[in-house]
């Protein structure tokens, strides 16, 4: 079994599963920012992007794309094992949260 996933990767695996076409790094990062209002680096999602890809979770191509500098850019996708390990953390998390109503309160 894989190692467990940080919650800085759970959350590009979502960012990644938010836009079905593909999603390259700036949007991954745009959509982090739009969703937890969280300021996160370039570095630090392209460094976790590759990680994932690494690690099976992320699939990517590079596409030609005229009206970006250096005229292509890398579009990542989530792959069967990256979709199964969000779920698994996503109801890790739900079943945890379980009992802690009182202390957590509403959390939207």
């Amino acid at each position: 079994m894989q190692a467990p996933l940080g919650e800085f990767e759970v959350v590009v695996l979502m960012a990644v599963l938010q836009q079905p076409a593909g999603a390259n790094g700036t949007a991954v990062r745009q959509k982090i920012e739009q969703r937890i209002g969280r300021t996160v680096s370039r570095g630090s999602v392209y460094v976790t992007l590759d990680r994932l890809e690494e690690k099976g979770l992320l699939s990517s191509i590079v596409e030609d794309a005229p009206n970006v500098r250096g005229g292509t850019r890398r579009l990542f996708r989530t792959t069967p094992a990256g979709l199964k390990a969000v779920k698994h953390s996503v109801a890790t998390m739900a079943r945890m949260r379980v009992g802690l109503e009182s202390v957590l309160g509403d959390l939207k």
